[in-house]
C-alpha cells in the first residue's frame, strides 16, 4: 500500500506504501522558569532530501516569571522578575528511519535557534538598582536561553516524539484467524517534494504464518494535493486476506431454515426443493435442509478505475437434516458469480460491502439422482442475496484498523479506484 500527506508547507510521509503531508503544529519548550504564556504565530514542516523533515518555528513569543536570590558577604537580597522573550525562531532537522520491528524512528539531525529580543523587569529591595543594568542582564538571558533551547528540543525529540512514533501499529489482530502486518519495509524516503513511507500491508495467519504465493503489483501514487494524506491500498493487500482466510478454511458459511424470515416463501426444506428435485421430497418427505457454502479457491479482488469486483468460486453442499439431527448429503453444486465490492473508510477503520450478481451453477455430485441445476438458479440466488450476503456484509462493515499513531483520526475522506489499487485521500486531525 502507499500513502502521502500535505500541509501548510507541503511535506510527505507515507502510510502503507505512500506519502503524508503535514500541517502546521504547535510545540512547547520545558524551562526551569515559570512559563506564563507561549504564542506560536507560525510553523512549517518541509522535507529534507535523504534525511527526513525540517521543522521551522518563527516569531514565537514567551512570557516567564521567576525568583532570584543574592548571597554575597554583606549583600543579601531576593525577589522576582518578569521576562518577555520576543522573536524566538527555531529550526530543527529530524532524521527519520526504522527499527528492526518496522516501526519509524526519529533523531535530531540539526538544530538552530535565535531570539530577537529579551525584556526583563526585576523586583526586590534593590530591584531598582539591578534594572539600571537591564541591557546586560537581558543580553545574558538571551545568550543563555539560545544555548539551552536546542538541548531541550533534542531531549524532547528523544523522550516525547520517538515514544509517540512507537505507537504506530506494526501488526493488528483482526480475529482468531488473521492479523495485518503494517511494518515498514524500508526507512522513510524524503525528496524535495515528498516523504514516502512504504508499509507491508499484508494479512497473515495467526496459527501458521507462511509466504504469500503471489507478488504485489507496482504502485505509483498520483500527485494529488487536495488532502493532507494520500494512501494507496493495492489489490495485493485485499487478496492476502482472501488467501489467508481461505487457507485457514474460514471462508465457510452455513444457511439454515432458522435464518430465513417466516414471511418468506422459499424456506429451506425438501418441500420447497420438490418443485426442482421431485425425487428429493419422495426420499426425504417434509425434512429441513442445510446449505454449507465454502470457497474452492481463494477469492481475488480486481481493482480497475471506477470498479472493484470479485469472481469467487464456491462449493454448495446441500444436506437433509434427519430427526436425530444428523446430516445426510444430497447434492453438491459448484457456483460462480460476479460480485461487486465497495470499500468504506472511517476516521480510523477500513471496511466494505459486497453485492452479489447472478449465480452460475453446475452439478458436481448428486446422491438423489440427476436433476436440472438451471431450475435451481433462482432459488440459490434468493438464498445468496437475501441470507448469505447480508451476513457477510455485517462482518465486512466492522472492518479493521488503519495504521495510525495514537490520537490521530482521518476526516474528509475520498476514495478512488485506480488500476490495481485504491487511492484514499483524507485530512488528519489530532484528538
Amino acid at each position: 500500500m502507499e500513502a502521502y500527506a500535505q500541509g501548510a508547507a507541503e511535506s510527505h510521509l507515507p502510510l502503507f506504501p505512500g506519502r503524508v503531508w503535514f500541517p502546521a503544529d504547535r510545540i512547547s519548550l520545558p524551562c526551569s522558569l515559570n512559563l506564563r504564556s507561549f504564542q506560536l504565530p507560525s510553523s512549517q514542516i518541509a522535507p529534507i532530501p535523504n534525511v527526513g523533515l525540517k521543522v521551522s518555528i518563527a516569531n514565537a513569543f514567551a512570557q516567564l516569571t521567576g525568583k532570584w536570590r543574592v548571597k554575597k558577604r554583606f549583600v543579601r537580597d531576593s525577589g522576582s522578575f518578569d521576562l518577555k522573550v520576543e522573536g524566538l525562531s527555531i529550526s530543527i532537522g529530524l532524521k527519520l528511519g526504522s527499527d528492526s520491528s518496522g516501526r519509524p524512528t526519529v533523531t535530531t539531525s540539526e538544530c538552530g535557534t535565535h531570539i530577537s529580543n529579551v525584556r526583563v523587569h526585576i523586583s526586590g529591595r534593590f530591584g531598582w538598582l539591578y534594572n539600571l543594568f537591564h541591557k546586560k542582564i537581558e543580553s545574558s538571558f538571551r545568550r543563555t536561553m539560545e544555548g539551552k533551547v536546542c538541548g531541550v528540543v533534542t531531549s524532547s525529540v528523544t523522550t516525547k516524539l520517538q515514544p509517540y512514533l512507537q505507537t504506530v501499529p506494526v501488526t493488528a489482530k483482526i480475529d482468531k484467524v488473521a492479523g495485518i502486518d503494517y511494518s515498514l519495509v524500508a526507512p522513510p524516503a524524503a525528496t524535495a517534494q515528498s516523504l514516502d513511507v512504504n508499509l507491508k500491508g499484508e494479512f497473515f495467519s495467526l496459527a501458521h504464518r507462511s509466504a504469500i504465493p503471489f507478488p504485489p503489483p507496482a504502485l505509483a501514487l498520483p500527485a494529488d494535493h487536495d488532502r493532507m494524506v494520500y494512501c494507496g491500498a493495492s489489490s495485493y493487500f485485499f487478496n492476502t486476506a482472501g488467501f489467508v482466510y481461505h487457507t485457514a478454511g474460514a471462508l465457510l458459511f452455513e444457511i439454515t431454515d432458522a435464518m430465513i424470515p417466516k414471511e418468506f416463501k422459499f424456506h429451506l426444506n425438501t418441500s420447497t426443493f420438490s418443485a426442482f428435485i421431485p425425487q428429493l421430497e419422495k426420499i426425504y418427505p417434509d425434512k429441513l435442509m442445510k446449505l454449507r457454502i465454502k470457497t474452492s479457491s481463494a477469492p481475488f479482488l480486481t481493482i480497475t478505475p471506477g470498479n472493484l469486483s470479485l469472481m469467487p468460486v464456491v462449493d454448495i453442499q446441500a444436506y437433509v437434516i434427519l430427526p436425530n439431527s444428523s446430516l445426510v448429503p444430497v447434492f453438491l453444486l459448484s457456483a460462480t458469480s460476479s460480485v461487486s465490492a465497495k470499500i468504506m473508510v472511517t476516521s480510523a477503520r477500513i471496511g466494505g460491502t459486497l453485492e452479489l450478481g447472478r449465480l452460475q451453477l453446475s452439478l458436481k455430485h448428486s446422491d438423489v439422482g440427476p436433476f436440472s441445476v438451471q431450475l435451481l438458479q433462482a432459488l440459490m440466488n434468493f438464498y445468496g442475496s437475501s441470507i448469505l450476503i447480508p451476513r457477510i456484509n455485517a462482518r465486512l462493515k466492522e472492518g479493521f484498523p488503519l495504521p495510525l499513531p495514537a490520537r490521530v483520526q482521518l476526516s474528509k475522506l475520498v476514495i478512488q479506484p485506480r488500476q490495481n489499487f485504491l487511492l484514499f485521500g483524507a485530512d488528519v486531525r489530532y484528538v
